[in-house]
């Protein structure tokens, strides 16, 4: 008999046939809980910073606050108070918040139920 052939009479497993499965579920598993959701994150981010305007809020990697005041292919120029303009790399956005007149009307939606339930109480 051949080594291989006596190895499976004798019903000795092979070492691997245990392990490798193990292996391919932990490579599946690190993909669908760490690798696909932050890919998406990463997506949604770079999608809200090509689709910044003029006058959006935004928030910095460095937790500067200001609102959009230019945007060229690069960078973006962005008004931290009156008459002080700073400009960033568009890599350096961590947030943005849109502004236009749909936010205008949810504050005002907001505040007409707080006074509401002022009344209330």
């Amino acid at each position: 008999m051949t080594p291989i052939l006596s190895i499976l009479a004798a019903g000795e497993a092979n070492p691997l046939t245990g392990t490798l499965p193990m292996i391919i579920i932990m490579i599946v598993m690190f993909y669908f809980l760490l690798i696909r959701p932050q890919k998406k994150q990463r997506q949604e981010q770079e999608a809200r910073v090509a689709a910044l305007k003029k006058g959006d809020k935004i928030v910095t990697i460095g937790g500067m606050h200001g609102i959009v005041h230019h945007v060229s292919k690069e960078t973006i120029t962005i008004k931290i108070s009156e008459g002080v303009f700073v400009p960033f790399n568009k890599v350096a956005i961590a947030s943005v918040e849109k502004s236009g007149k749909g936010d205008k009307k949810a504050e005002e939606k907001t505040s007409d139920e707080d006074s509401k339930e002022e009344k209330k109480a």
